[in-house]
């Protein structure tokens, strides 16, 4: 895993001045807007762009790309909500690590679920998505927001409960399932593996010496 990181490290260097997207999540949260809105008025938009391996053997390239645009639901107040957030969590990103890291990142996740979606016969954009959410969590696992607009949570707790999820999905999911898994979530590992692991034993740590010392105080 180092080896990778280092590899990528001089692979940033020497393309710094090279291919990236500035401001990307305006474009992403953008297409996703206008799929939403074609699929509303009943044009059907999303047909023609999920990925789906019979249809990209059958020369439907585009599909390889056009997934990253699919609205995360049919729900006009959800989509308000997801595209938002997607567009901050996104747009804070690229501020941290600037748009070529950023743009990298993204990428990494769009190849990840390609991967996944050659085996599985069937792929979503939900992993590329989840990938921005643990690279946010990582960087700033104090930030405060409100589910559902009123329930303040931290994102590292967010975070902890996705991971779980997905281990559980993991665990009972079959092996093309198990493998779509890994390989969306390539670029959360190649960038953060290390980070997200300390992170939950720091958090599980110090939820068993806190039932410890209420333990001994109830004693």
């Amino acid at each position: 895993m180092e080896r990778i990181r280092k590899q990528m490290r001089l692979i940033e260097l020497k393309a710094r001045r090279g291919w990236y997207i500035t401001n990307l999540m305006y474009y992403v949260v953008g297409g996703m807007a206008i799929v939403f809105l074609l699929d509303f008025i009943g044009m059907g938009a999303s047909n023609l762009l999920y990925f789906n391996r019979a249809a990209i053997a059958r020369g439907e390239v585009w599909r390889l790309v056009t997934f990253i645009f699919l609205p995360p639901s049919t729900s006009l107040l959800w989509v308000i909500f997801s595209l938002y957030f997607y567009w901050m969590i996104g747009n804070t990103l690229e501020t941290q690590w600037g748009s070529f890291k950023f743009s990298l990142y993204y990428l990494l996740g769009i190849i990840g679920a390609v991967l996944g979606g050659l085996v599985t016969g069937y792929g979503d954009n939900t992993y590329v998505n989840l990938s921005l959410f643990l690279a946010f969590a990582a960087l700033f696992p104090d930030f405060q927001m409100y589910l559902f607009f009123f329930l303040p949570i931290k994102m590292k707790w967010l975070a902890l409960l996705d991971v779980l999820l997905y281990a559980y999905n993991f665990i009972i999911g079959s092996w093309s399932a198990r493998a779509a898994i890994v390989l969306s979530l390539l670029n959360v590992a190649l960038f953060f593996g290390g980070d997200i692991v300390r992170m939950v034993r720091l958090e599980w740590g110090t939820l068993v010496r806190r039932r410890a010392f209420r333990r001994n105080y109830r004693r």
